[in-house]
């Protein structure tokens, strides 16, 4: 038998999270320089997540002078 459509996880893991764990936020702020070895774990600042684009649309470059001449 198999797995209906709306039961599989196929983007799990994959997606973007907005959350972080404890662990990703202190690797976070270590990056930033903004905690250190024996600092408190607990209470610890926001961190800002970022999405990252994948792919997008690029922007066509204006036709130069040649290639306006080269079409008439």
């Amino acid at each position: 038998m198999s797995i209906h459509k709306s039961l599989k996880l196929s983007k799990a893991g994959g997606g973007h999270r907005n959350v972080l764990t404890r662990w990703e936020r202190l690797q976070k702020l270590r990056e930033q320089e903004r905690w250190s070895e024996g600092d408190k774990v607990f209470g610890l600042p926001k961190v800002r997540t970022e999405k990252i684009k994948v792919g997008g649309k690029k922007k066509k470059a204006a036709p130069t002078k040649d290639e306006d001449e080269a079409k008439k």
